[in-house]
């Protein structure tokens, strides 16, 4: 594709902070805008044909092939777009963004990517401008980037959206809380002097943090083979049965071993004295990783943080805090996570 940039584009990344700022690191203005939780995707328009890059700069075009008539038939001149690809569910009044359902577009079959594009079509929101016509606005700073977007995407229609901003903190603190009602995990601020940045972490994300104690399930082997890689993690629901939430890694060396030697006591075991094993649902995306885990007995309470949940489960890896030895694993529930109040995509999305 001929177009000012090298193709293919890193996207500039977000460094997390704990609240909204004011101001920039360096004092500078800033704007504020929702963070899309879906898949980052670079749109390249040469004119005639569409593109679409990932944040690994692997392609996406083929997996959404709806999002490329809508970009070839809606945008006016040759662009590259930064934003996300999105898939919108529920009823009018009560939409929100559906991460199951746009993992699933990820497909090895033709048949299917084109079944999933006409039951459950993505959008993509648009929130960066890096290239019109002849012109690179890699060097601009993000006024002037926002404000040619707004130009270029002045007559554009569903699926293709422009996201909206402020310049008012105090908003951005109301979107964090409402919107996370409609499936979004937080807001992003971006300097207005601030230039475009590919795989720098220049923008500022501010994320929803939460704490649960949970059960610990199971564990899995590190990749390397040596101590424990992750934890599974579990509550338990209404009717007393335990659900597992999702898990919690990013272990050190030392930490990994020492927790075998731990939660070894633990180890459920067969009549023969073999440890109980069991296997993990493959990720459409990494169909090669090892999944299995090593049962144990639901005895040790873990308190973790957590950005937010999808369906009953944590919808990123968790964090772990501390062991809770006070905590008696049947009073674990999901009763104790906060669920955010109901809000429509429609009007974030517009």
């Amino acid at each position: 594709m001929d177009l000012p940039v090298a193709l293919p584009l890193e996207p500039m990344l977000a460094k997390a902070i704990p609240d909204i700022p004011e101001t920039g690191p360096k004092g500078g203005a800033l704007s504020y805008e929702p963070k899309w939780d879906g898949f980052r995707g670079i749109a390249y328009f040469d004119g005639t044909d569409v593109e679409i890059g990932s944040r690994g700069s692997k392609t996406l075009t083929r997996y959404f092939p709806e999002l490329v008539e809508t970009l070839r038939a809606q945008l006016p001149r040759p662009c590259v777009l930064d934003g996300e690809i999105i898939v919108r569910t529920g009823a009018r009044g009560a939409e929100h963004l559906d991460w199951e359902s746009l993992s699933q577009r990820i497909h090895p079959a033709e048949s299917r990517i084109r079944k999933l594009a006409e039951e459950t079509p993505a959008a993509f929101v648009a929130f960066d401008l890096l290239a019109v016509r002849d012109r690179s606005l890699l060097d601009e700073p993000f006024e002037t980037r926002r404000r040619e977007l707004e130009i270029l995407l002045a007559d554009v229609a569903a699926p293709l959206h422009l996201t909206q901003t402020t310049r008012d903190a105090a908003v951005a603190r109301t979107w964090l809380t409402e919107f996370e009602g409609a499936g979004l995990d937080g807001v992003v601020a971006k300097g207005l002097a601030d230039t475009y940045q590919p795989g720098k972490r220049t923008m500022l994300k501010i994320k929803h943090e939460r704490t649960a104690d949970t059960v610990v399930l199971a564990y899995r082997v590190h990749k390397s083979g040596a101590g424990v890689g992750s934890l599974l993690l579990g509550l338990y629901d209404d009717s007393g049965e335990l659900r597992g939430v999702g898990g919690v890694a990013a272990f050190s060396d030392a930490r990994r071993l020492e927790l075998i030697d731990q939660l070894e006591p633990l180890v459920q075991r067969d009549a023969d004295g073999n440890a109980v094993t069991g296997e993990g649902e493959r990720n459409r995306f990494s169909s090669n990783k090892d999944t299995s885990f090593v049962k144990l007995r639901p005895e040790l309470v873990v308190e973790v943080r957590y950005d937010q949940m999808e369906g009953a489960r944590f919808r990123h890896t968790a964090q772990f805090l501390r062991w809770r030895p006070d905590r008696d694993p049947r009073s674990c529930t999901f009763a104790q996570l906060e669920r955010p109040i109901s809000y429509d995509l429609d009007r974030v999305i517009g």
